[in-house]
């Protein structure tokens, strides 16, 4: 059960010390699984907060009896996982020749650009594509939760459907609420703010499609993220496979 009060989710779920219940209805309804991507990203920014204040050697165990927020342990195992929770959404670029229209994909605990396509016309085609090349990238994905807007390309049956396929649970965000994809609202912004607007005007796809790629290996290898601890996408991932490695555990 999720509850929420002033700025704070708490999460029930069942463990041998808290009391707890089932989060299997999330399953069915992607308008309440919303409501588990909200709360995960609360907790991933908790998450972070104490490891990072506990000189980042943490794993998930001390991790858990550290935050001041009512969770079972398993969720905080989750959480602090790479290509647990995907957030994903497009934006649009005024260029001489039309728009051109550019999806994004991004793991929440990294804030690393998974996966992206540009192409000029805003279709279910397009962010399936990026969809695709997500999956190729990040093989033998399990337990993931992907969460969109409401616009009508990722709800299509085309796009559900893969999903399905893949075993990934579906979260779909409010109309209106812009709080439900804060972290692609966050990420195309600086997109357009570093790249768009600053290196405008665009002659064409060619043209944004070269931009997007020198930006998107430059934000996931060298652009250092405040909220990730001043480090870039890339190093945050190193840290995470080099704790496994030096804790034997895979949490």
């Amino acid at each position: 059960m999720l509850s929420s009060g002033s700025n704070r989710f708490v999460v029930s779920c069942q463990s041998p010390h808290r009391s707890i219940t089932t989060t299997r209805h999330f399953e069915a309804d992607p308008e309440r699984r919303a409501e588990r991507y909200r709360q995960d990203a609360f907790l991933t920014a908790e998450i972070h907060r104490v490891w990072e204040e506990d000189f980042c050697v943490y794993g998930a165990r001390k991790v858990w009896r550290q935050l001041h927020v009512n969770v079972a342990r398993c969720t905080v195992e989750r959480l602090m996982r790479p290509n647990k929770l995907w957030v994903a959404d497009f934006t649009y670029v005024a260029t001489w020749s039309g728009f051109v229209y550019v999806a994004f994909v991004i793991d929440v605990y990294a804030r690393c650009i998974v996966s992206w396509r540009v192409a000029t016309s805003m279709k279910t085609g397009q962010v399936l594509d990026a969809l695709e090349l997500a999956l190729w990238a990040q093989k033998h994905i399990r337990g993931l939760i992907h969460h969109s807007d409401r616009g009508r390309q990722y709800p299509s049956i085309r796009y559900t459907e893969r999903m399905a396929d893949e075993g990934i649970d579906a979260s779909v965000g409010t109309t209106g609420d812009s709080y439900d994809n804060a972290l692609t609202e966050t990420i195309i912004g600086l997109f357009k703010t570093e790249v768009i607007h600053h290196r405008g005007p665009w002659k064409g796809l060619d043209t944004v499609e070269y931009a997007r790629l020198e930006w998107v290996d430059w934000f996931n290898n060298r652009r250092l993220q405040e909220p990730i601890g001043n480090v870039s996408p890339a190093e945050r991932e190193r840290t995470y496979c080099r704790q496994l490695e030096e804790s034997g555990e895979a949490a």
